[in-house]
């Protein structure tokens, strides 16, 4: 890319036609989506893109262009939401994303890559490639279940791992499926769906529908894994904070050999009963320390889904202070 700038302007030449137009996107409209952050006008003649404003917007909009350059060379699709993480990541660090690009994931069939798309991302796929026990912790949207999901189907396919087992506690129906109608899977599947989602995603439906009849995927409510052992499996518990105390001693304690465990939840949604206590919640001091276990926390900073999700998360972490901040006095008085 070569650049030229000159006063209220900014010029970009792209060599590589294919990396301009996946850049630009369909009808130019990655372009057009960066002024709702930058104060600029731009124009595009072919591979060339011109960057009109203050000097201010057009070096932070060839910054975050540069950044998305990056991740297209490699490989990647890029859409609006990743020009919201590049914003969002390039307005808290000084650094750039072409170390958190490093890391992608490759799912084989589909051929899809995945990259971790903040630093937090990148500790946990690092802790999961290194740890046989990894426990994400954070706000959702920011992608723990899914980058779990992609590490254990790229395990399988790699031969790592002769199955995946993926798990949810049922805790909307409390616990008791049997009074529900329907077969079993009619009864769990609502509480399962977005493992299926994130599955379905990456794999096709029909090749991810194969290993779920043969067995090689099994998703199945938490209640299931009693007195089992999981050998030679990639694990997820996912929604782990609806697990109460003596669920998760019960999990924790079916890994077999070979296997690797990712547990993932949102302690600020915790759905069980009044006086239960969440095992997530007891697991941070319980495991603290153990060697071979590793904890990863996210913060809303983290989250890949609308930009809009990120300042919710960070209003209710605000009122939360405000009313511990009215507790704490209340005491003192």
């Amino acid at each position: 890319m070569e650049e030229k700038t000159e006063e209220g302007y900014l010029r970009l030449s792209f060599d590589d036609t294919n990396v301009a137009r996946n850049l630009f996107g369909p009808r130019d409209e990655n372009i057009k989506y960066l002024k709702k952050y930058f104060n600029i006008r731009t124009s595009i003649r072919g591979n060339h893109l011109t960057i009109m404003g203050n000097k201010k917007d057009i070096d932070n909009t060839n910054r975050v262009i540069n950044e998305l350059q990056g991740i297209v060379r490699k490989g990647l699709a890029i859409n609006q939401a990743d020009i919201d993480h590049a914003v969002r990541y390039l307005s808290h660090t000084k650094g750039d994303m072409e170390e958190l690009h490093k890391d992608q994931i490759y799912i084989m069939p589909s051929r899809k890559l995945i990259a971790p798309k903040s630093k937090n991302q990148k500790r946990y796929l690092d802790a999961i490639k290194k740890y046989d026990m990894v426990i994400g912790i954070g706000p959702a949207g920011t992608g723990k279940t899914y980058l779990a999901m992609a590490m254990a189907l790229s395990s399988y396919f790699r031969k790592e791992v002769s199955r995946i087992i993926l798990t949810r506690p049922a805790i909307e129906a409390g616990g008791k499926l049997g009074d529900l109608p329907g077969t079993m899977y009619e009864k769990v599947n609502p509480y399962l769906r977005p493992l299926h989602d994130a599955l379905f995603d990456m794999v096709d439906m029909d090749r991810a529908t194969r290993l779920i009849e043969k067995g090689v995927i099994e998703i199945a409510p938490l209640a299931f894994m009693r007195g089992r052992t999981l050998n030679d499996a990639f694990v997820i518990l996912d929604e782990a904070q609806n697990t109460a105390s003596e669920q998760m001693k019960m999990f924790l304690t079916r890994l077999g050999f070979s296997s690797k465990t990712v547990i993932t939840g949102d302690i600020t949604q915790i759905d069980l009963p009044d006086k239960k206590t969440s095992g997530l919640v007891e697991i941070q001091a319980v495991l603290k320390g153990v060697k071979g276990i590793r904890f990863v926390y996210f913060s809303e900073k983290d989250v890949v889904r609308h930009p809009l999700v990120q300042k919710i998360i960070r209003a209710y972490e605000s009122r939360k202070a405000v009313l511990e901040d009215i507790k704490n006095a209340e005491r003192k008085s």
